[in-house]
């Protein structure tokens, strides 16, 4: 029963982990990547749908995004949602396409993204703190229940404590990644 709420913990842990690299793709470097457009929300028909389910999206070079729209009629649409999003780029609308060109990142704005990077983080880290107290509070009430004794809830909080530190430290790692290359490009 202890075993099962640690694999749970873990599993959910795994979630926190996968949001935050996906929400780092969808940080600008300086390099064209599908990612940053692929979730942006497109009024399409009255609903809102992301950029990728109405197009087809490619980088043709490093500092360029290419947006081929399937139905020519969210041509409109699809370039108010790309202005209207946190991108800062001005899309150019060529028929049914639409071109992003990546600008440059100057050292201003490349601080602003590092910080933006370290917030996601914090907040990886916070979701995966919540789940180990989560975990802690079922285990100590499994004990108080009488479920599992008190030796076996001790080396079962310590192993969630460990799957917690085993956790930080990649989401750490992963957002360490992010800053360097955030920086570098």
């Amino acid at each position: 029963m202890a075993d099962q709420e640690i694999r749970k913990m873990k599993e959910r842990m795994e979630k926190a982990v996968e949001h935050l690299k996906k929400e780092l793709l969808g940080i600008r470097t300086g390099r064209a990547h599908p990612a940053l457009v692929s979730d942006i929300k497109v009024d399409y028909y009255g609903n809102p749908t992301p950029m990728s389910q109405v197009g087809s999206i490619s980088t043709p070079d490093a500092r360029q995004i290419l947006i081929t729209l399937w139905d020519k009629n969210a041509v409109k649409a699809a370039e108010k949602a790309i202005q209207a999003s946190p991108l800062g780029i001005n899309p150019s609308v060529d028929g049914e396409n639409i071109r992003l060109v990546i600008p440059e990142l100057t050292g201003e704005r490349r601080v602003e993204l590092t910080k933006l990077v370290k917030k996601c983080a914090e907040d990886a880290r916070i979701a995966v703190r919540n789940l180990r107290r989560e975990s802690n509070e079922v285990l100590k009430k499994m004990e108080k229940d009488g479920s599992i004794s008190e030796d076996s809830m001790h080396d079962h909080l310590d192993k969630i404590q460990k799957a917690t530190d085993d956790f930080v430290k990649r989401i750490d790692v992963i957002a360490a990644e992010k800053e360097k290359e955030v920086l570098e490009d």
